[in-house]
């Protein structure tokens, strides 16, 4: 057994399975043990970005860990805008990068890179492996932090002579993460508040906004008056029937500020002090009212769940609060518009469609509201690029779920390789293409930064009009069944046809 066949089978044995995968030279014994464990899924990626937004959503929907393989510096470096938005959602993950054979680095032969200054922004751990024999302790401790509360990026340097060398000793099992402690005198002191102190918002992120944790706030409301709301980045939203009704906070400024205007308490649970996106003058960075009282009853780092456990049973809350009911819209006919896709997504998607949504300023959340229960993935650290890999990611960490891709064109062409993953998987996702032919958000940034757009320069750098992309060729190309859809008519039948079938469709709609 060489280091290559420890690393793989430490990981399987500890419950890693799935590797997102983008090998180069110093990977191959990486790739030729994978014949020899089986149990290991190896998924191809044809771009780094396309591995790490594909391995962030598998934990978004299992909790737990996948791991990438890319190749040296130059590798890991085409996956890091991926590697941010994951780190901002705390996705665990082990991020295996080769690197040169440890005789070679001297030589500072042309891929050889820093690759720990690179990796250290969104890691929580690193270690290079020192020798073969080390390996399976060194991926045991890389898994460990990766499951823990919250879930942390793992980043594992396995030098190419660490793998091919024979490795001697037993596979290790990781360790149980330490669960992470809240403060009981702090959850004490906002239960007073949530009882005494006037209009009050329960601002909800990670684990407080999905599952136990939504269920646990959505009591405290009920008791005590107070509203939920969604920061941003929330990695993952559960919306729809049956589920607690929750507002999320607007991207623009004004709207943001409007939200949040009335109240004088903000209690953050498992998130911190909701600030714009962007600075932009003359408007605040802080969206809190000024004199609002901003208190912590759990960050991300502290125990959610338990903090919210024991907060409502000092309250003693124990009914929920309001639901979202079941009202599905007719479907629309004539023109096609921005409220009619929406309209049709919402009456025709089926139960527990994992909805990945990166269709930017195309969005149009209201009509899904009241739609069939459904679990969206969104962008959390604000690099373009998230929603074809994490479609791929969602389908396989749950093949028995609709994956419904809403994908913005631009943001599309950064990881368009996406779709030829899900071809090669048979993936289950439908893709509603949103062609604007522009970078629209950049057009509406300009204005808010105050920069005034003078002419045709700028023009060329915020249109996509000149060739316009064709994403049924696109997507045909890499194996994806296509259509366009002109109207609303067009696209209630597309759409309906994709969700019935198995295995990946784009409909792209020009709007």
């Amino acid at each position: 057994m060489n280091g290559a066949e420890s690393l793989i089978k430490t990981l399987v044995k500890n419950n890693v399975n799935v590797c997102f995968a983008n090998p180069g030279t110093s990977e191959m014994h990486f790739v030729a043990a994978l014949d020899a464990v089986p149990q290991m899924r190896g998924v191809l990626g044809l771009f780094e970005g396309v591995c790490s937004g594909a391995a962030d959503a598998y934990y978004r929907m299992t909790g737990k860990p996948a791991c990438t393989l890319m190749h040296c510096g130059p590798g890991m470096a085409n996956g890091i805008a991926n590697l941010h938005n994951a780190w901002r959602a705390q996705s665990g993950m082990v991020n295996i990068v080769g690197d040169h054979a440890s005789f070679h680095l001297q030589h500072d032969a042309p891929l050889t890179t820093d690759i720990v200054s690179l990796a250290k922004p969104f890691s929580g751990w690193i270690r290079s492996s020192a020798s073969a024999s080390a390996i399976s302790q060194d991926a045991a401790d890389a898994i460990t932090v990766a499951r823990g509360m919250p879930g942390q990026i793992a980043t594992l340097i396995l030098p190419a002579d660490t793998a091919w060398t024979e490795a001697s000793g037993e596979l290790i099992e990781s360790k149980d993460p330490v669960s992470p402690q809240f403060s009981e005198a702090r959850a004490l002191e906002i239960a007073g508040l949530l009882e005494n102190d006037g209009p009050t918002l329960l601002l909800l992120s990670g684990l407080a906004a999905i599952n136990e944790g939504l269920e646990l706030a959505s009591r405290i409301a009920e008791k005590t008056g107070a509203q939920l709301m969604t920061n941003r980045p929330t990695a993952r939203l559960q919306r729809g029937a049956g589920r607690p009704v929750l507002d999320a906070l607007a991207y623009p400024v004004p709207d943001a500020l409007k939200q949040l205007g009335s109240f004088k308490t903000i209690i953050l649970v498992g998130t911190e002090e909701p600030v714009s996106f962007f600075g932009y003058p003359n408007s605040p960075s802080r969206l809190a009212p000024e004199g609002a009282k901003v208190v912590q009853l759990a960050s991300a780092d502290e125990n959610v769940l338990a903090a919210l456990e024991y907060l409502a049973e000092e309250l003693d809350a124990q009914t929920s609060g309001e639901r979202y009911k079941l009202a599905l819209p007719d479907l629309p006919y004539g023109d096609l518009t921005l409220d009619k896709v929406f309209q049709s997504v919402a009456a025709l998607m089926p139960d527990e469609t994992i909805m990945v949504n990166e269709a930017i300023t195309s969005f149009r959340g209201a009509a899904l509201a009241t739609a069939r229960p459904h679990d969206v993935l969104q962008g959390t650290g604000g690099a373009i690029g998230h929603g074809l890999p994490e479609s791929v990611g969602a389908a396989v960490a749950c093949p028995d779920r609709k994956v419904l891709c809403l994908q913005a064109d631009g943001s599309a062409m950064y990881t368009i390789q996406g779709l030829w993953s899900m071809a090669r998987e048979n993936l289950d996702v439908v893709t509603v293409l949103f062609n604007n032919r522009a970078y629209r958000i950049l057009q509406g940034e300009m204005t808010k930064v105050g920069a005034m757009k003078k002419g045709q320069t700028a023009d060329q750098l915020l249109n996509l009009d000149n060739p316009v992309l064709d994403f049924v060729s696109i997507a045909q190309g890499m194996g994806v069944e296509a259509s366009r859809a002109l109207s609303a008519d067009a696209f209630n039948d597309q759409l309906a046809a994709a969700l019935t079938k198995q295995g990946p469709h784009l409909i792209e709609i020009m709007v």
